[in-house]
């Protein structure tokens, strides 16, 4: 069984969050040979490089795992010394990874479920839903806001809801675009407004109506609100989740490019199987948020 010591582990991961083994030198109060010495004693342990030598300084694949193992561990310290009283309180830092939509719409009425004690640091990573496990895997988070159901090995998932997207434009757009009405040729001619180059939601919602693949120019703006504004000033069509293009329908400014066709993105909280009073308490926050946000 490979074993090894949290005082390496400790130091494997100053060396991920400082980028450099003099950085992590500086931070842990040892010299950068000693910080070397240790990383070569876990590469002979786990029988294989864990660390890529670059600029900045990067896991392996193996590296991966140990990363995981390691902010597991600092995790249940931290835990552990809040609950025997040995700290202020502070469940240290939980990384969490979730979707520009959700950030934008639900997921900061669940941070504001938490105690107000301010004993929760929190370092939220925006990816997009369909990649964000990504970041469980290596270990670069805790708990993930995501669209897979299958839980990423050593996590459990639960599920949080649906969000329900709506493919909108403006008038003028519609009018430019479908001046004789909405037709699959001119749908694949017509510029779409895409988040970033991850983002599927538009390629997805034009697939599943034409079968085809489109052909028009593409916008790609990388946030909630300026994407809103790109496809209200008529740069382009694109999915919005029904919390931001309700008022625009409603007020005549906004159209659906179908009317009443939904696109549905289920959720997921994979989270880390850990049992920390910190991840716990975020966890029960999270649900109770998407219970009162998301169908």
């Amino acid at each position: 069984m490979v074993r090894f010591q949290s005082e390496q582990l400790r130091t494997f991961l100053a060396v991920l969050e400082s980028g450099t083994f003099d950085a992590a030198a500086h931070s842990l109060h040892v010299t950068a040979s000693a910080v070397s010495q240790r990383i070569k004693a876990m590469e002979h342990v786990a029988g294989q490089v864990l660390l890529l030598r670059g600029t900045p300084i990067t896991a392996t694949q193996a590296g991966d795992v140990v990363h995981k193992l390691a902010r597991q561990l600092r995790q249940l310290e931290d835990d552990a010394a809040a609950e025997l009283g040995l700290t202020t309180g502070n469940h240290g830092s939980i990384a969490v990874v979730v979707n520009a939509d959700s950030l934008a719409t639900w997921f900061m009425d669940a941070l504001a479920l938490l105690p107000p004690d301010g004993n929760m640091s929190l370092e939220l990573v925006r990816e997009d839903e369909q990649h964000s496990v990504n970041s469980l895997r290596s270990g670069e988070v805790m708990a993930a806001v995501t669209a897979t159901a299958t839980p990423v090995q050593g996590c459990s998932s639960t599920p949080l809801g649906t969000m329900d997207y709506r493919a909108v434009a403006s008038v003028s757009f519609m009018q430019k675009w479908f001046p004789n009405g909405f037709t699959a040729e001119t749908f694949a001619a017509a510029p779409t407004v895409q988040f970033d180059r991850s983002d599927t939601l538009q390629d997805n919602f034009f697939a599943q109506v034409t079968g085809r693949r489109r052909s028009g120019t593409e916008h790609f703006i990388p946030d909630t609100i300026q994407f809103a504004e790109a496809v209200k000033l008529g740069l382009g069509w694109g999915l919005m989740p029904e919390a931001h293009c309700r008022d625009g329908l409603r007020s005549g400014h906004l159209v659906e490019l179908i009317p009443g066709r939904l696109s549905r993105i289920p959720l997921f909280w994979q989270r880390w199987k850990v049992q920390s009073q910190g991840l716990d308490t975020l966890s029960a926050a999270v649900a109770q948020a998407a219970a009162q946000a998301l169908g």
